[in-house]
């Protein structure tokens, strides 16, 4: 029980992401300040908790080895995926985000072929390049079903254009972080914990946040102090406590797929805490009924892909470490 209180508590500080890029946008605050701040503030708190391991020396040799690498992965990763992700905070609401941004569970499906797995076998593992997996994408039409029917609602007040705006950033988003984090998880080998990942992952991102922010600084001048405080807690609230939290709970369940599966799933009612959160916080139109239906759909298709998807990798990857799990870090 207790990994899934935790998990559940991680969605919910997840959800802080969608409710305070929204609530910025709304106060006239640029999504290039939200994006770029968050990953600045993110940088102390990351050092605190990778020196309090003592855990930093190995991740500075990693970085220095590859520097290339970790500069052009992590830029996607972090860089084409929350950028993307305040962007659309312009011209959706946080909770219609948040559920799209669910599509990640297809998306990432989808770039198996780009990757190797290790499979047993009688002359031990070898290397074999990733399948799509099509009975879970099956599972994953559900989601899509989902966001389909809140788009729907949506086009009964908001233009195509807005629409698309808000929408064909998050699946980009979708599509560039697990291939930057898959991309990065490769180059490390295991030698690198979550931890040490993202820590490196938000420094070699720093440049393209430079760059984001000093065109910020001459196009439409400072942030405001709202915003930075904002921003600031996005960092710590998401950022880092979601992110402890999510991944403490994956650790309690390491070696049980099916409980792996149902800490996962927990992260769905994400959406249900971003609508929350902005109806009481923003003061936000009431979803419909069929917005509330469509995030239904979403977030039964993340609670049934996640069982399915382990199902599969008990019966076919049974030596494999449920630590591949992708750090979510929205």
């Amino acid at each position: 029980m207790r990994p899934i209180i935790l998990g559940i508590f991680a969605a919910f500080f997840f959800a802080f992401t969608f409710i305070l890029n929204r609530s910025m946008d709304q106060a006239g605050g640029s999504w290039i300040w939200s994006a770029s701040l968050r990953y600045f503030f993110m940088v102390p708190f990351l050092f605190i908790i990778v020196i309090g391991r003592r855990n930093l020396k190995p991740l500075l040799l990693e970085m220095k080895n590859r520097p290339g690498a970790w500069l052009l992965w992590s830029s996607v990763g972090f860089g084409l995926f929350y950028g993307p992700i305040c962007f659309s905070a312009a011209y959706a609401p946080g909770w219609l985000i948040a559920a799209t941004w669910q599509v990640t569970i297809i998306s990432g499906s989808l770039l198996a072929p780009l990757f190797y797995e290790m499979v047993m076998t009688e002359k031990g593992p070898i290397p074999k390049k990733g399948k799509i997996p099509f009975k879970g994408l099956g599972m994953s039409l559900i989601i899509l079903l989902g966001i389909i029917l809140m788009q729907f609602e949506q086009a009964n007040h908001l233009s195509i254009g807005a629409i698309s705006l808000g929408v064909l950033p998050v699946i980009i988003a979708s599509f560039a972080y697990p291939l930057g984090n898959r991309k990065m998880m490769d180059i490390c080998g295991g030698r690198l914990d979550v931890f040490q990942r993202v820590l490196g992952m938000t420094l070699a991102s720093l440049p393209l946040w430079a760059v984001l922010s000093f065109y910020g600084l001459i196009t439409i001048g400072t942030p405001s102090k709202g915003q930075i405080v904002q921003s600031g807690l996005v960092a710590v609230t998401s950022g880092v406590i979601a992110t402890i939290l999510f991944f403490k709970a994956t650790d309690l369940v390491r070696g049980n797929m099916q409980k792996l599966a149902a800490v996962e799933a927990t992260q769905s009612v994400e959406v249900l805490f971003a609508v929350i959160g902005e109806l009481l916080i923003l003061n936000t139109v009431f979803p419909t009924t069929l917005s509330w239906s469509g995030m239904g759909l979403v977030m039964a298709g993340m609670v049934l892909h996640s069982f399915f998807s382990h199902k599969s990798h008990i019966k076919n990857h049974r030596n494999e470490s449920p630590e591949q799990t992708i750090p979510r870090n929205v």
